[in-house]
């Protein structure tokens, strides 16, 4: 006995606008890059305008992984018959790029510095400001406190101190709290300070 099939009828969806999802659905999305933005050219496929500015679009096609195989393949032909070998190796012409300045452009923003906007979370800051009003720079006297609920070691305490003090803008401000922007420190108190920071690992 066969089952029978039900259809269900289709509805014209008002709702929807067809031509809209179709657009959607068929963009890969808005170049944020600016450099490439600007290079960009929209007649263009993505391949051709990648290629015009000396980047790829797949990464192992540009930089193949050596196999052993073909590589022992062809010291076994160089040692047979060095001539043949040398004559059938294909000579690639690899074409300039004609829009370098954008490979250009993408490395300076590589390298040039970004703005640190790591931050250490508020209980770990109340934790650190706690320790160092309490001890100041006398990492194993932290390490005893009862409030150090995970047994942390005086090197991971310090490790955390670095970190925060790594960090102006929650370090600046606990140091505006305590007033110690303003305030000349002694030579002899930066002393102090530096050798608890350089705390040798062998103690």
């Amino acid at each position: 006995m066969k089952i029978k099939k039900q259809h269900r009828k289709k509805k014209y969806l008002h709702k929807l606008n067809r031509k809209r999802m179709h657009l959607r659905q068929k963009s890969t999305g808005t170049v944020n890059c600016k450099a490439l933005k600007e290079a960009w050219n929209n007649n263009r496929s993505t391949f051709r305008n990648l290629r015009d500015m000396g980047l790829v679009n797949d990464p192992n096609k540009a930089i193949k992984i050596p196999s052993y195989k073909e590589e022992q393949l062809k010291i076994a032909k160089k040692i047979v018959d060095p001539d043949e070998s040398e004559s059938e190796e294909p000579k690639v012409v690899k074409s300039k790029p004609r829009k370098k300045a954008v490979v250009d452009k993408l490395e300076q923003e590589a390298h040039a510095p970004r703005e640190r906007r790591f931050k250490l979370p508020k209980g770990q800051v109340e934790f650190i400001t706690y320790l160092l009003d309490k001890y100041g720079h006398d990492y194993k006297a932290m390490a005893k406190d009862k409030k150090n609920y995970y047994q942390e070691t005086w090197k991971q305490l310090r490790a955390k101190i670095k970190t925060f003090m790594g960090i102006p803008q929650q370090y600046g401000e606990y140091l505006k709290a305590r007033g110690l922007l303003d305030k000349e420190e002694n030579e002899d108190e930066l002393k102090e300070q530096a050798k608890a920071l350089i705390m040798d690992d062998s103690d």
